[in-house]
């Protein structure tokens, strides 16, 4: 059970700050929605702190939060942090990057785009100076965390490589993403 001075600290937190933490939220966001549920979970993130004492500028630790749940969402839903989402449409419809990769048919042309496909990848991973993250998530299946934890590395610097290796290959495949598209 929640004891009285605590949930009085919390809810006249929610009074003081709810309608201005509600407008830097919403201006960072998409939709009222998630906006809505961010802000839910700065508020149950609030109330779960233990001795709120200890929050010496409560101001500024509420919108600290927004800014983390805000930023944890995008990841989220990026669908730029993956090249799955790379396909083209073909006569019998959508092809994915993968269905080319891993393909047990072996046709002329699919022998070939595969071919092409690698030939390009290889030579833009070349060109990126932190391609392991890449490598390890995308080609090994290893866990953003699995490969912070191997390398001693902070998580965030490892999301933000694997970032930067998928904007680089993207607009580097882009051209050949193209050529399949117009075929």
């Amino acid at each position: 059970m929640v004891n009285q001075p605590k949930q009085n600290s919390v809810v006249q937190a929610v009074r003081d700050y709810s309608k201005r933490l509600s407008l830097f939220i919403r201006k960072r966001v998409r939709s009222v929605e998630d906006a809505e549920d961010i802000l839910q979970e700065v508020w149950y993130q609030l109330s779960d702190v233990v001795d709120l004492s200890q929050i010496e500028q409560l101001n500024a630790w509420l919108f600290r939060v927004a800014r983390n749940k805000i930023t944890d969402r995008y990841r989220r839903q990026t669908p730029e942090d993956s090249l799955d989402s790379m396909g083209f449409e073909d006569d019998d419809g959508t092809w994915h990057i993968a269905d080319i990769l891993l393909a047990d048919a072996t046709t002329p042309e699919t022998q070939y785009m595969r071919d092409l496909f690698w030939a390009e990848l290889i030579a833009a991973l070349d060109e990126l100076p932190e391609r392991q993250v890449f490598i390890l998530n995308e080609l090994e299946d290893k866990t953003l965390q699995d490969i912070a934890d191997a390398t001693g590395e902070n998580l965030k610097t490892i999301i933000s490589r694997k970032g930067y290796a998928v904007k680089h290959l993207r607009k580097r495949l882009n051209v050949l993403y193209e050529e399949f598209l117009t075929d």
